[in-house]
C-alpha cells in the first residue's frame, strides 16, 4: 500500500496528508475485509476481530479468543462501574463482554463508521446500551475531557498509529490519577532487523494498514515519557501462537483460491493483502522478527 521509493524534500507529505491516507487505508481494509472476518474467524457470540488467547480453560477457537478479553481484564483489574475507553473496539466485542461480564461503563471507539454502527446494533440487540456507546474517533486524539476514564484498552489496534508515542501521551490524559492502560498487540524484535526479516514484517504489516510496530524498549520509553509507571511488558506469544497459526493455516490453504478470486477481478488488492499478509506474520514470527506482548501502566496518583 506504501510506496518505498525515496522522496525528495519537497514531494514529502505533509503530516496531516500522511494522517490522511493512513486514516482511509485503514477504514478501507476494514470495510473490504469484513466478509472475511465475519465467515472465517469471529461469530456473533465473540465479535472478535483479533487473535485469541489458549491456556488451561479454553478448548475451542471461540474459547481463546473470548478469554483474551478475561486476560486483559485481569492483567488491569477492572472493577464494575469503572469507565473503559476501548480504543480501536473493531465491531464491539471486547466492549460488549467488559459491559456484561464486568459490569463496566465502556466507550468504543474506531476509525470506520461502519464498525460503530455495527456495533450499535449489537449493543442494542444484547440490550446493553445503558452502559456501552460507540463513536467514530481518532484515538490518539479523542474528543473526551481530561481524566474521564479509569482504564484505556486496546487490543490490536494501537499498531494502526504511526507514532505510538501520541497513543499513550492520550491514554495519560484521558486517564484519572490510578487509572491503568492495557495493550495486546505486536512488538518488533529488533529496529532494523535482517533484510527478510523487514521484508517479510513490512509484507504482513503493509496488508493490513499497519505502518511499523515498535520494539520493546520503544514502547517503554514512550510510556516512561507520558508518565505511566508500574510498566510491565510480557511476550506472550506461547499463548497466542496457536490462533496465530490458525489463520496463516487458513490462509495458506486457500491461497490457490485467493489468487484466483485477484485474477478474475472478484476479490479487491485490499483482499489479496490481507491473506498475503496472513501468511506472512506467521513466517515473521517463525523468523523471529517479532513477538505478540501484552503491556499495562498505571497513571500515578495525583501527590498529596
Amino acid at each position: 500500500m506504501w510506496s518505498n521509493s525515496v522522496m525528495t524534500a519537497a514531494e514529502q507529505p505533509s503530516p496531516q496528508q500522511t494522517t490522511s491516507s493512513l486514516t482511509e487505508a485503514i477504514v478501507g481494509y476494514y470495510d473490504e475485509t469484513w466478509l472475511d472476518y465475519r465467515i472465517l474467524w469471529l461469530n456473533k457470540d465473540n465479535l472478535a476481530v483479533h487473535f485469541g488467547y489458549t491456556d488451561g480453560s479454553t478448548r475451542t477457537h471461540t474459547d481463546a479468543l473470548k478469554n483474551m478479553n478475561r486476560v486483559l481484564a485481569d492483567r488491569v483489574r477492572i472493577q464494575p462501574g469503572e469507565r473503559v475507553l476501548d480504543a480501536g473496539c473493531g465491531v464491539g466485542g471486547s466492549s460488549l463482554w467488559l459491559a456484561t461480564e464486568r459490569g463496566a461503563e465502556v466507550v468504543g471507539i474506531t476509525l470506520a463508521a461502519r464498525q460503530a454502527a455495527m456495533a450499535r446494533g449489537h449493543a442494542l440487540r444484547r440490550g446493553v446500551t445503558d452502559r456501552v456507546q460507540f463513536e467514530v474517533a481518532d484515538f490518539t486524539a479523542t474528543p473526551f475531557p481530561d481524566a474521564s476514564f479509569d482504564v484505556v484498552w486496546a487490543v490490536e489496534s494501537m499498531c494502526h498509529a504511526p507514532d505510538k508515542a501520541a497513543f499513550y501521551r492520550e491514554a495519560a490524559r484521558l486517564l484519572r490519577p490510578g487509572g491503568r492502560v492495557v495493550v495486546a498487540d505486536f512488538v518488533r524484535a529488533a529496529r532494523p532487523l535482517d533484510s527478510t526479516g523487514e521484508r517479510l514484517l513490512h509484507e504482513w504489516l503493509d496488508g493490513w494498514a499497519v505502518p511499523d510496530i515498535d520494539t520493546h524498549g520503544e514502547h517503554l520509553e514512550h510510556l516512561a515519557s507520558a508518565g505511566f509507571a508500574e510498566t510491565q511488558l510480557d511476550d506472550v506469544t506461547t499463548h497466542t501462537r496457536p490462533s496465530l497459526r490458525r489463520l496463516y493455516r487458513m490462509a495458506y490453504w486457500t491461497y490457490p483460491l485467493a489468487m484466483l478470486g485477484r485474477v478474475t477481478g472478484v476479490r479487491s488488492p485490499v483482499q489479496h493483502g490481507n491473506v498475503i499478509a496472513s501468511i506472512r506474520q506467521y513466517q515473521a514470527l517463525r523468523r523471529d522478527a517479532w513477538f505478540y506482548s501484552i503491556l499495562s501502566a498505571t497513571k500515578p496518583a495525583a501527590s498529596r
